[in-house]
């Protein structure tokens, strides 16, 4: 078995569709095929069932994606290792990014990083919280930033950073004459609510706070990023939650950013990595995340431009 088996396969896996695998790869529709054919028999497996109208992986299909994504993020690290030393690097800390990281709070440390120590290269990749604790077992990350301590068996999770959660709420609106929000009042009106998926961990602390009342929730839509929760609510469709931090980032004037009365609702952020000593590098680097104490409750905030 070869990588650019590997490399077919994990084509044809995702797109289920051999014509548009082949036009991803840059090939014609025979050979890939053949190379399919190929890989089937010396694994003496069948990896897919085809038919007419469809194309769709078997269960043995399925356990070779997931290992040979594994196998080729390996590859890909290792060309990126090499590529660092002939750029002058003498190191690399590989960082997994969940939840979303606030800008500021992520640009500061990397300016910390590039003072303190500029030979070594930080490595950053944004993936979901799944990908995150799988990367960390595999050895692809060196340490994760989330939102979520459910990491399992092997890992650490240590709270870094605490942001207070606030209520994005459209620049005229009723609630806006609360100064303190109370989340009773929240709930009244539809809401834009991240994807549980895409978001996992901020979306278990999200809803601890929201499990303390009981009203149905009005869900106008799940989204899997800030940008698209500020528009929506910018254009009225419903309120969103966010982090201080975040939303400050994205400065958007025609979106109010108001804390929650009567319970200091913060978001943490996880340091997740290995269990065990860090090496010297890793060390400094956990280091420079400077861990914060967990906030009062915020003052009422008018606006963003305020805020920032």
């Amino acid at each position: 078995m070869e990588l650019r088996h590997l490399r077919c396969f994990i084509a044809v896996a995702e797109e289920l569709h051999f014509a548009r695998a082949a036009a991803r790869l840059h090939i014609e529709q025979s050979p890939l095929s053949r190379i399919i054919k190929e890989l089937e028999y010396r694994l003496g497996v069948q990896l897919f069932e085809r038919t007419t109208r469809r194309t769709r992986l078997t269960w043995a299909g399925q356990v070779l994606l997931e290992e040979a994504r594994r196998i080729m993020a390996v590859v890909d690290q290792a060309k990126a290792s090499v590529k660092s030393a002939a750029a002058g690097y003498r190191g690399r800390i590989r960082v997994g990014l969940s939840d979303g990281i606030p800008q500021a709070r992520l640009a500061t440390l990397l300016a910390q990083c590039r003072e303190e120590e500029p030979e070594v290269e930080i490595c950053l990749a944004e993936v979901i919280f799944g990908e995150l604790v799988r990367g960390l077992n595999d050895d692809l990350f060196d340490i994760g930033l989330a939102q979520s301590a459910e990491v399992g068996d092997g890992l650490v999770a240590e709270p870094v950073w605490f942001d207070p959660l606030v209520v994005a709420v459209p620049a005229r609106h009723p609630l806006l004459s609360h100064r303190h929000v109370p989340l009773e009042e929240v709930v009244r009106y539809p809401l834009v609510l991240c994807d549980p998926q895409v978001c996992e961990g901020f979306w278990q602390q999200l809803q601890r706070v929201l499990g303390s009342v009981n009203t149905r929730l009005t869900i106008a839509d799940r989204v899997p990023t800030l940008d698209l929760m500020m528009a929506l609510v910018a254009a009225g469709y419903g309120l969103g939650f966010s982090s201080l931090a975040k939303i400050t980032g994205l400065n958007n004037p025609d979106v109010v950013a108001r804390p929650l009365a009567g319970c200091p609702a913060v978001l943490t952020t996880y340091l997740v990595r290995r269990e065990g000593e860090p090496s010297g590098q890793l060390a400094r680097f956990i280091g420079r995340l400077n861990p914060a104490q967990e906030p009062a409750l915020l003052p009422a905030q008018t606006s963003l431009e305020e805020i920032a």
